[in-house]
């Protein structure tokens, strides 16, 4: 049994004796069993929701509804509901997180230029449009989803809170200076994250000029054949 259910299980269970011990409590004193049964059992479903509230993270947003039209498209790409919910959170989530990413790459000059040097926010932005066009390979950008984006919203993020410090050592200088290095190299990830991605494009691509160029090469072959036998 995980930690997470372990803990439901004794908050259920605690609920329980909370409803029962005040039932009994009610009826000690004279309250009549069906008022004292109403209101301890609302009580626990209070207590449940409290604890269900509390458990949301506080930046979580609920989803928007879906449309048949976008429904239809998961489907289409081979998606289950149960894929599409945990596809949807999950963008969801990458969403923020660009947005924020973005927030905190343009909040200073030094990120700014780190940012402008890699164009992070662009792709990002462009990384998120193409996986929402082909959902059925979400498992193909796990270290992106999963990795690289939440690092880099978190340390940018962080790193921003070290440098607003109104007074700096030169450690807190040092450590600056070291957190945006990596931060460099976390934005030159997102770029390779987003050649990888589109790799195929790629290859794709190279194959057309190479094809390309042979019929050129041919088509230039075959006029100078003809422009050889034309008689002058």
């Amino acid at each position: 049994m995980n930690k997470n259910h372990l803990t439901d299980t004794l908050i259920y269970l605690l609920t329980c004796i909370t409803i029962i011990f005040l039932f009994t409590f009610l009826v000690a004193f004279g309250f009549h069993v069906i008022p004292s049964g109403l209101l301890s059992i609302s009580l626990g479903v209070l207590l449940l929701y409290a604890r269900g509230k509390k458990q949301r993270p506080a930046d979580e947003k609920k989803l928007p509804k879906l449309s048949s039209e976008k429904e239809a498209f998961y489907v289409s790409k081979g998606l289950e509901k149960e894929d599409i919910q945990y596809f949807r959170q999950t963008m969801q989530k990458a969403k923020q997180q660009i947005r924020d990413i973005e927030r905190n790459m343009l909040a200073t000059g030094k990120l700014k230029a780190i940012e402008n040097r890699n164009n992070t926010v662009h792709l990002t932005k462009s990384m998120f449009r193409e996986i929402i066009k082909e959902p059925n390979r979400l498992h193909e950008v796990d270290q992106f989803l999963y990795v690289h984006l939440p690092s880099l919203a978190d340390l940018s993020g962080k790193y921003n809170e070290i440098n607003n410090h109104q007074a700096k050592s030169k450690a807190t200088y040092d450590m600056l200076d070291k957190a945006s290095q990596t931060l460099d190299k976390m934005c030159q990830q997102i770029a390779e994250d987003y050649v990888q991605f589109k790799s195929d494009d790629i290859v794709d691509m190279e194959v057309e000029v190479e094809l390309a160029k042979r019929s050129l090469d041919k088509d230039n072959g075959f006029q100078e054949d003809t422009i050889n036998n034309e008689e002058v």
